[in-house]
């Protein structure tokens, strides 16, 4: 049974409303004017607070683009977790990302928010950044899954590449196709181009 989780405090209401309202602030600003035309302080008078207040939440500009991070990671982990039991680790993490990373590339919001991060080469390598930062933690649920050591190699292997995947599947022209490629590798391991041509030739023949 899982654990009741705990209502918050008005204080802790409070304070995760006003980071709320300075990350709403910050991406409406960014997308009304450019990321580089915003400052600090336009953010902070726009959501009715100082810049003290801004940076007790936020250590700079483009943290406040990325102020889900932490249940990004929670999410990989749950996903590898709480999978059924027919599904392999590998299987699991692609249907996350497909889901919840690639899954919304339609909604006309969530284009906006990504070409204002690809285009901005500071949100760009900031973004890049705070997402692999979960590997660590990744890595180890998917050791513990395994009943293997906490640094096990091939579970960092695992859980670096499938990160690093959704990053290659956004730069294609097909993303769905390109991390159906990079997870079907993770999967079954590495071909050579003509090996994997006579393997469905073979297959197709039986």
């Amino acid at each position: 049974m899982s654990e009741t989780t705990q209502p918050l405090g008005r204080r802790e209401r409070k304070k995760a409303a006003t980071r709320q309202a300075l990350a709403d602030a910050a991406l409406r600003l960014f997308l009304e004017r450019g990321y580089d035309q915003v400052s600090i302080k336009d953010i902070a008078e726009a959501a009715d607070v100082s810049t003290t207040t801004l940076f007790k939440h936020f250590p700079g500009k483009e943290a406040l683009v990325f102020d889900a991070d932490s249940d990004h990671e929670a999410a990989l982990v749950a996903a590898v977790r709480e999978r059924p039991a027919s599904r392999s680790v590998p299987a699991a993490l692609r249907d996350h990302l497909l889901r919840c990373h690639l899954g919304t590339a339609t909604d006309p919001a969530f284009a906006r928010f990504r070409q204002l991060v690809t285009s901005t080469p500071a949100l760009r390598d900031y973004g890049h950044r705070m997402w692999m930062r979960h590997e660590t933690t990744l890595a180890q649920a998917i050791a513990a899954d395994a009943g293997a050591p906490e640094d096990d190699p091939a579970s960092a292997a695992l859980a670096h590449f499938a990160l690093e995947a959704l990053a290659l599947a956004r730069g294609q022209e097909d993303p769905r196709a390109a991390l159906d490629a990079a997870f079907d590798l993770l999967e079954r391991g590495w071909q050579p181009p003509a090996r994997r041509a006579a393997r469905t030739s073979e297959q197709g023949a039986e």
